[in-house]
């Protein structure tokens, strides 16, 4: 055994038992978890999030070894089908309707599964599987991330199974990309590269995107390249890009005033005109009479209709029904008071902060994003993945707390009727709102 690798095992020994135990616990993950049990999912994210954290601690400085692990650690959810979520059903049977020349924001499956035995492959596994609610509702998913899942039933070919690699190596590319730019991102805006680590290795970004196939990582790379673009001062290039990211997932649509005191107003007009054409051009292919409605009443139900993991929503919910009002009639009420909180809340963000730096601009996308989720009726843990990134270019990490916290909502998946445990919720965003109380007041205390 040659003198130098025998250094790099005594320097890095405890780093690399760590690395294995991680590797183990990931697998069991992956291959030997249902997530009706609980207790063995809870144990294994608090391992993992606890190996993550001191891994970032003794090597965060190694490059190398934290990208390699990061790397086989998603590897070795390469072959297995997706334990904690269906929506990988959905996702390749929209790609089949697209390969297949039909428009998947016309029909709900529902209306076109009589029809669909014999056009598209699997089509009555893929109708079974993604369950009775999405079977119900049109797609909501924009048109860039339709065409990933086109382009992974075609290099899947008619197999479920292939397709789920073809997505799940698009995934594994696009977090190599955010690590790539996004360690160029801290280092052009003067932050310690290492931070990146705090989303590369994070279990929750490895299970959720990797593991369940979850695209917000293929929106976050054209997210941080487009930040990377604005860095440099490429801003009408960056336009385009990050015209992709929302045409992945429309989170950063939230962020589209924040840009105008960064670039000033001529900049500006011009910035949003391309993101505008660009957008407008990936929905061309789809654009129908009946598209814009069909995918507005798609988008509605999630103000209105659906709830899960909420927090001040769920305070707001118990003190209307101890005034006898009704749930259902409840949430569609609060549903109308959401959007408008958040567009107040951008429009605070916009035009108070006098100093208007990129920096800057990423904390305000942070504080946004985090007033959003506070205030909405559904808050999959996968959203939080979004925060962790943001909150690495700040100097605050109440994202990185809830990423861990946020496996407590994973209990519902435990229930028959995904009932929510309140008192688990709770406990998830008091040490969320906890940790940011003493961030806010420890960055007052330095100032």
């Amino acid at each position: 055994m040659p003198v130098t690798f025998k250094n790099f095992l005594k320097l890095h020994r405890v780093s690399l038992i760590l690395a294995v135990l991680s590797f183990v616990f990931y697998y069991t993950f992956a291959y030997h978890l249902d997530r009706t049990d609980f207790i063995k999912l809870l144990s294994l994210f608090i391992a993992l999030f606890f190996f993550c954290f001191k891994l970032i601690q003794f090597e965060k400085m190694n490059f190398r070894l934290l990208l390699g692990i990061g790397i086989i650690f998603r590897l070795i959810f390469l072959f297995t089908e997706p334990n904690l979520s269906q929506d990988f059903y959905r996702f390749i049977w929209d790609g089949q309707l697209i390969s297949s020349g039909i428009n998947p924001y016309l029909h709900t499956p529902d209306e076109l599964m009589p029809n669909m035995v014999s056009i598209i492959p699997n089509a009555k596994e893929l109708y079974d599987g993604m369950g009775s609610l999405s079977a119900r509702h049109y797609s909501n998913y924009p048109p860039l991330n339709q065409l990933i899942f086109a382009l992974a039933t075609i290099l899947g070919g008619k197999s479920i199974f292939g397709s789920l690699i073809a997505m799940r190596s698009i995934i594994i590319l696009a977090d190599n990309g955010i690590i790539y730019f996004g360690r160029k991102l801290l280092k052009n805006l003067n932050r310690s590269p290492h931070l990146i680590f705090w989303y590369f290795i994070n279990p929750l970004v490895i299970v959720e995107l990797t593991g369940n196939l979850h695209f917000e990582g293929v929106m976050l790379f054209f997210f941080i390249v487009a930040m990377y673009l604005l860095s440099l001062n490429k801003w009408k290039t960056a336009g385009v890009v990050l015209a992709c990211s929302i045409s992945i997932k429309l989170v950063p649509l939230l962020f589209l005033p924040l840009f105008f005191k960064y670039l000033g107003w001529k900049k500006s007009i011009v910035f949003y005109m391309i993101i505008g054409i660009t957008s407008i051009s990936l929905f061309l292919p789809f654009n129908t009479p009946e598209f814009i409605d069909n995918y507005s009443k798609t988008l509605k139900l999630w103000f209105s209709n659906f709830e899960f993991n909420s927090s001040i929503y769920n305070i707001a919910k118990k003190t209307a029904i101890h005034f006898d009002e009704k749930p259902w009639e409840f949430i569609k009420e609060y549903g109308k008071f959401t959007p408008l909180f958040t567009i107040a809340t951008v429009g605070l963000f916009t035009f108070l902060p006098k100093r208007y730096d990129l920096n800057r601009v990423l904390w305000s996308m942070m504080w946004v994003l985090t007033i959003y989720y506070f205030i909405s009726t559904t808050v999959h843990p996968w959203y939080a993945i979004f925060l962790v990134l943001l909150s690495i270019f700040t100097t605050y990490r109440y994202a990185v707390v809830w990423s861990a916290a946020i496996v407590l909502s994973y209990f519902a998946y435990s229930q028959a009727d995904f009932k929510e445990n309140l008192w688990l919720l709770g406990i998830e965003y008091i040490s969320v709102y906890g940790y940011l109380f003493y961030e806010i007041i420890a960055h007052n205390n330095k100032k």
